[in-house]
């Protein structure tokens, strides 16, 4: 790429949407963010890592310089399938750009805050330097999949071999309507329920033959869905449980089922933990009175990032660049910020979500120019002190 090409977060992006990597494919996504990194000076390692019955994923972690403080951005190259491409108005990986929006798979989540990074810093070596601090991505294929073999198994390898992070910066889409409008600092945790309820199988005109397990599934869901979790924190929204699935196996209506299993989710706050959720909803299931099983995984748990340095910086930086000055906010799914956290302080900024994973995923041009702005202050701001 030329050196204009690398500060344009434009050509980036349409570069990497090109890119078809839908988890756990890469497309070469990778590839072209390695070739732009390193033509930054960056020292690039590709990180591919497997699990048995998990897919193969290549992650890649680049960093320039190698004094403290090392600031790091982290995101994914990996998209959400394009779904039905007759729906779309255009090609979901031609990175179409018309009056005045780029559209393409990846746009928003989160190609385009991955190129307004780099040409971030592409603009920072001509106007600033990182004096003695280090500047690093992590950057993970895995994000949108079971997250396996991703950011977690790239900050194992960063501590494996000594190597720390001391600030990072997650490009997730943060801004519902406007960028500028938030800074994410925390996320909920999430936990998922899987609860089976055992019956013997009969004739619907033989109950006294058979045991039906749907009424006393329906019986326990009942208790989940009454149970108060909490009223919610300053910083969090009150944690919800919601009903996913009920499954009885049935293909005929005059036949009561063997089993019956519901699955549910609970977005929890960080009022509990993953250990005293599920203890809370275990009591709660055992105060209906009938046999019952359940198993439960969380997939990440509640964190907020204290009021800091990181967080002033990047407030400060997203007003100079926006004209808007952030609220802080915990709303929304999980991200790879729930491993990060465990190993520096984190928050996350990125472009407006509106868009993301649906038909038509798109992006303003303008915003593009403006988060690239931000990201470039961020830099200035965070070393200048």
């Amino acid at each position: 790429m030329s050196d204009a090409e690398l500060r344009d977060p434009l050509a980036l992006a349409r570069a990497l949407i090109r890119c078809p990597s839908v988890t756990p494919a890469d497309g070469g996504a990778l590839d072209m963010l390695q070739a732009a990194l390193s033509q930054l000076g960056f020292a690039c390692h590709r990180l591919p890592f497997a699990e048995p019955g998990s897919a193969r994923v290549d992650n890649l972690y680049a960093r320039r310089g190698e004094g403290a403080p090392n600031f790091c951005f982290a995101g994914h190259t990996d998209v959400v399938p394009a779904g039905d491409r007759a729906r779309w108005s255009r090609d979901p990986f031609a990175a179409a750009v018309e009056g005045g929006v780029l559209y393409g798979r990846g746009a928003s989540d989160m190609k385009g805050a991955l190129a307004a990074f780099v040409a971030a810093v592409a603009r920072f070596d001509a106007g600033g330097k990182a004096g003695g601090g280090s500047i690093s991505l992590l950057v993970t294929g895995d994000e949108e999949g079971p997250a396996i073999n991703g950011t977690r198994k790239v900050l194992a390898w960063l501590a494996a071999r000594g190597e720390t992070l001391d600030a990072c910066l997650v490009g997730e889409p943060t801004n519902p309507e406007t960028l500028g409008e938030t800074v994410k600092v925390g996320r909920r945790g999430s936990l998922a329920g899987t609860l089976r309820v055992a019956g013997t199988q009969g004739h619907v005109a033989y109950p006294h033959l058979a045991d039906n397990p749907l009424p006393r599934l329906v019986a326990l869901l009942h208790a989940l869905t009454v149970l108060r979790l909490d009223g919610g924190t300053e910083s969090f929204q009150p944690s919800n449980l919601e009903i996913t699935e009920i499954e009885g196996g049935n293909e005929a209506s005059n036949v009561i089922p063997a089993e019956a299993t519901a699955r549910f989710n609970v977005r929890f706050n960080d009022r509990h933990t993953g250990e005293t959720l599920e203890r809370l909803l275990r009591k709660a299931l055992d105060g209906v009175g009938t046999p019952y099983e359940l198993a439960v995984a969380v997939s990440g748990e509640a964190f907020l990032t204290p009021p800091g340095r990181l967080r002033t910086v990047v407030a400060q930086a997203v007003a100079d660049a926006t004209g808007r000055t952030p609220a802080f906010g915990t709303e929304g799914g999980t991200s790879d910020a729930r491993f990060i956290k465990d190993h520096c302080p984190v928050v996350e900024f990125g472009l407006i979500g509106r868009t993301m994973h649906k038909i038509d995923e798109c992006v303003p041009v303008a915003a593009l120019e403006t988060l690239t702005n931000a990201y470039l202050r961020i830099l200035e701001r965070y070393f200048a002190e």
